[in-house]
């Protein structure tokens, strides 16, 4: 199970862990300069400590403070090159070097660092094995880091302790969240909350808040839905009782306009299920299809052709006033539909002996005009509105075939308005970004 707080103290010990790796390193090289220093500074004083004439053996000089290491080694040499005193009987001991400090190798390959000084007729060479030097620099480094070693378990105690009281604010926001019931969708409180936090509340609270409209929404949507049904369904049941009564009273003529009525409330019942459906998958949230390249002007054309037959029995003349090619990014049966209902919307407002006309512009714009009685002002954005039918309109619809016309344009990125024409009717555009003009099959 994963853990951000582990994840936070195993980054921040790597951290630490990488730091004290770091500053052992840079302390080892500065122990060793800053021994080096010494030491070669204690060679000098020692050497300098040396009588001129030193005939024979003599004990190690104590100089103010200082006493000689065991594994610091005195030669005198003459001016022959030949060595007159040793301090320590060393089984090899570096032979004589020129004045200076020099780090050289003995008759086994050990390691000496020698400072030699002429004093008198003499050269005095001081010397010492590197290995004593780096067992030196090694216990400064040592004691210098060793504190920090000791400190690294606390500070991870520390870290776990901080981390655990900085993490206390999210696991009180999770139990808030977590406690809370289904139906709240009260914004979280964002008064004394860090920096750091304060983003992530606030995209909560969006969250609540577009959950809240879409709850609504659908809410509303299933209240409106059942009021639409209601009647529908109560004229079916008047005319299943129309027709019961025709079946007994025998009366053939009565029972076939019985049965006849029954089939078209079926069929209005029917279509307002349909449009209904149609808006449901068009909300905001539902399943949104994969955008296909469509061509408008062929949808156009498909439109009015199966129309036809619908527009010619209301004595309508229905036809393409421009076919201009359009291709848009959508779903092809959503536009079918927005382009149906605004044709049925039309034709069923449009007086006999009038025209209702479709044009597809390549500028990205597909209207529909009537010759009808238009809409008030107030009505003309009013109407997209979901069960909203103007006063003049007439007919059965449902008042939800604009509705379902907004919802497919917005979901395609597109604009529907209505306006009244000079000289009466409406004109119904949508407004698409195009893509350009379409070619061949999309």
């Amino acid at each position: 199970m994963s853990s951000l707080r582990r994840r936070l103290l195993a980054w921040t010990g790597a951290g630490l862990a990488i730091g004290l790796l770091a500053a052992t390193a840079a302390v080892g090289v500065r122990a060793r300069e800053s021994t080096g220093e010494l030491l070669d500074e204690q060679m000098a004083r020692i050497a300098g400590a040396v009588p001129a004439r030193a005939l024979g053996p003599m004990p190690p000089p104590r100089l103010e403070g200082l006493q000689v290491e065991r594994d610091v080694v005195i030669q005198i040499w003459d001016t022959s090159g030949l060595r007159i005193y040793a301090s320590h009987a060393y089984p090899t001991l570096p032979g004589l070097v020129p004045p200076g400090f020099h780090d050289v190798r003995g008759p086994a390959g050990e390691g000496w660092r020698v400072y030699a000084v002429p004093v008198g007729g003499s050269v005095v060479q001081v010397a010492q094995p590197q290995a004593a030097r780096d067992a030196l620099v090694l216990r400064v480094a040592v004691s210098t880091v060793a504190p920090m070693l000791v400190l690294f378990p606390l500070l991870g105690l520390l870290l776990w302790v901080g981390l655990g009281r900085g993490l206390a604010p999210l696991r009180r926001l999770a139990g808030e969240a977590g406690s809370r019931g289904a139906g709240t969708l009260a914004p979280f409180a964002e008064d004394g909350l860090d920096d750091e936090l304060r983003p992530l509340v606030r995209s909560l609270n969006g969250l609540l808040g577009r959950l809240g409209e879409a709850i609504d929404a659908q809410r509303g949507f299933v209240a409106d839905a059942a009021h639409a049904l209601r009647t529908p369904l109560a004229a079916l049941t008047l005319q299943a009782q129309l027709a019961e009564r025709a079946e007994g009273a025998d009366d053939g003529a009565a029972r076939v306009a019985a049965l006849a009525e029954l089939r078209r409330g079926l069929r209005r019942a029917n279509r307002l299920v349909e449009q209904l459906l149609t808006l449901a998958r068009q909300e905001p949230g539902g399943p949104a299809p994969a955008p296909d390249r469509v061509d408008l002007a062929a949808i156009a054309r498909a439109a009015v052709a199966d129309a036809a037959a619908a527009a010619e029995a209301r004595n309508v003349d229905l036809g393409l006033a421009r076919d201009e090619s359009l291709a848009v990014a959508g779903d092809a049966d959503a536009l079918r539909i927005l382009l149906d209902n605004l044709v049925d919307n039309a034709l069923r407002h449009a007086p006999p002996g009038t025209s209702v006309d479709v044009s597809v512009g390549a500028d990205g714009t597909l209207v529909v005009e009537d010759r009808g009685p238009g809409l008030s002002p107030a009505e003309l954005d009013a109407v997209f509105e979901r069960f909203r039918r103007g006063q003049a309109a007439t007919g059965i619809g449902s008042g939800l075939g604009l509705a379902i016309v907004r919802r497919i344009a917005e979901r395609h990125g597109a604009r529907a308005s209505l306006a009244n024409r000079v000289g009466g009717g409406l004109r119904a555009e949508v407004r698409f970004p195009a893509l350009g003009a379409a070619s061949g099959r999309p």
